[in-house]
């Protein structure tokens, strides 16, 4: 899942384009985040490694690998640790997440240049295995995947179903049931699928598995000895540490959340590997893999698609910076991102081991290269997850104060007539169920997404401290409701006893 980028989706991409971690859902909800609340400074024009510190501070990474490219030159910054405690080097694996499109676009348009692909054919004269529940799916060609104009969206089709898909296969196997939100070719909708299917069209045509595919044609030709692939965005790969949750600047690092990674999210690569897959883009080494009218459709922006080319987003031009082309990715415990511009021959990269925003400081990698005012950098998750756990301190101390006090509570109730003892429990009711549900309904709210339970694993490992609220908000809500409704019965009782003994008893004249 690129929570994203895999979440609803988490790519650090414009608000209309997220319906997303692994993945980038995963992936979304920290590219949202950090879109809305963007806040505080750090200090303009410092050094690129100076920006790379800043950057570590505000968002506690655990590990970082940066790389700025201008012309022949490289430099390079490392901080840090990975998860299993050792320094970061350029050597140090870590999935890129979403990222991993633009290799699968490149794979497809290995296959274009060799003629066994035509990007404007439909998928299913490719792929006939591919089938959906909804009559406009065989209008969907191969490029309608690698630029999200399918019309595949969240709204009809989760991305992040639990138990998630093993495999490319299996993924397109499940469309059989679902439908389309669009015509396709008529908007831009970004959807994680589209590349998962368009890995399936790689391992159908080449008559080879995905990842080998990827390593024989495309890493191995290009020198990335390093990166390689996994279907699942939680698969155990060797050499790859965890990446990290970090919640208000505590880290900790955990297994990534279980999702399909195939094509949209799945590669897994060092800063060295990633400056190769940059010159490569740039027309440097190893350019000659593709024809160059293959590489320059990859960085062209595709009819109906917004900003998007194929596997890559176009970005405009910003305080001094001409437009770039990039990509960005995100997983629950990895984000990365990596841009250049066509024009200058400048070019950086950021790798991470934890949830932030790379986008920004790989911007103003950029932007200190020539000489503007770089962007400030603070972390809005930090806002977002205090919030969230005073609301859970404030919540779980006025539910206990509801269960210690049910007694009185239901005293001062017993002979309140039925209609308005109702009104009264309804908050209790409001907190138990809302609580319950809140991590599913969310992404209905924000990205018009299916409803699913399976968000509440999302939530679990992009915002730890939502569920934790809900599920204080559920027990605790709950058991109040429960207490009250129990101390009523027995006031009840006691009341009817006492009424009981009063006109049976004896009088006196």
């Amino acid at each position: 899942m690129t929570v994203g980028d895999g979440l609803p989706r988490f790519d650090v991409m414009p608000l209309q384009r997220l319906r997303s971690p692994r993945v980038t859902c995963l992936s979304a909800v920290a590219a949202v985040l950090v879109a809305v609340l963007f806040g505080s400074a750090t200090p303009a024009h410092a050094t690129g490694r100076g920006l790379v510190d800043d950057y570590r501070s505000a968002y506690a990474t655990p590990g970082i690998a940066a790389a700025v490219i201008d012309g022949s030159s490289v430099e390079t910054t490392v901080r840090g640790r990975d998860g299993d405690g050792d320094a970061v080097t350029t050597g140090t694996s870590f999935r890129i997440a979403s990222m991993s499109k633009s290799m699968t676009a490149t794979a497809v348009m290995l296959l274009v240049d060799r003629g066994r692909v035509v990007l404007d054919d439909p998928v299913v004269t490719v792929l006939p295995e591919f089938r959906m529940a909804d009559p406009r799916f065989t209008a969907i060609t191969v490029r309608h995947l690698l630029s999200h104009t399918s019309g595949l969206s969240s709204s009809t089709n989760n991305d992040y179903v639990f138990p998630p898909p093993r495999d490319a296969r299996q993924a397109v196997a499940r469309l059989a049931d679902e439908t389309l939100a669009a015509d396709p070719g008529s908007e831009p909708v970004y959807h994680n699928t589209n590349f998962t299917i368009a890995a399936r069209i790689v391992e159908v045509v080449s008559g080879r598995p995905f990842d080998e595919f990827l390593r024989a044609e495309l890493f191995t030709p290009l020198g990335m000895t390093h990166t390689r692939s996994t279907p699942g965005c939680s698969d155990r790969a060797e050499g790859l540490p965890s990446g990290y949750e970090v919640v208000l600047g505590f880290a900790v690092a955990v297994p990534e959340m279980p999702g399909t990674c195939a094509g949209n999210g799945g590669v897994i690569s060092t800063l060295d590997d990633m400056v190769r897959w940059l010159r490569f883009n740039q027309g440097g080494p190893g350019a000659g893999l593709l024809s160059a009218a293959a590489l320059t459709e990859l960085h062209t922006v595709q009819p109906g698609a917004g900003d998007y080319a194929l596997g890559w987003q176009a970005r405009p031009a910003a305080a001094g910076v001409p437009p770039t082309i990039g990509h960005g990715g995100t997983l629950a415990t990895w984000t990365g991102d990596m841009v250049f511009s066509p024009t200058t021959g400048r070019a950086a990269v950021v790798l991470t081991n934890s949830v932030g925003a790379p986008g920004e400081l790989s911007a103003n990698l950029l932007a200190e290269r020539t000489g503007t005012p770089t962007r400030p950098m603070s972390n809005p998750l930090d806002t977002v997850n205090a919030v969230l756990l005073g609301l859970t301190v404030v919540l779980a101390a006025l539910l206990v104060t509801a269960v210690v006090r049910a007694r009185r509570w239901a005293v001062r109730r017993r002979t309140t007539r039925r209609p308005l003892l109702i009104l009264r429990l309804v908050p209790l009711t409001l907190a138990t169920v809302l609580g319950a549900t809140l991590p599913a309904v969310l992404p209905i709210l924000l990205f018009g997404a299916t409803f699913d339970v399976g968000y509440w694993i999302v939530f679990a490992w992009l915002l730890p401290l939502l569920p934790l609220l809900s599920l204080v908000s559920c027990v605790l809500g709950a058991v109040a409701l429960a207490r009250r409704l129990w101390c009523l019965r027995h006031a009840g009782q006691t009341a009817a006893a006492g009424d009981g003994a009063s006109a049976t008893g004896p009088t006196t004249a």
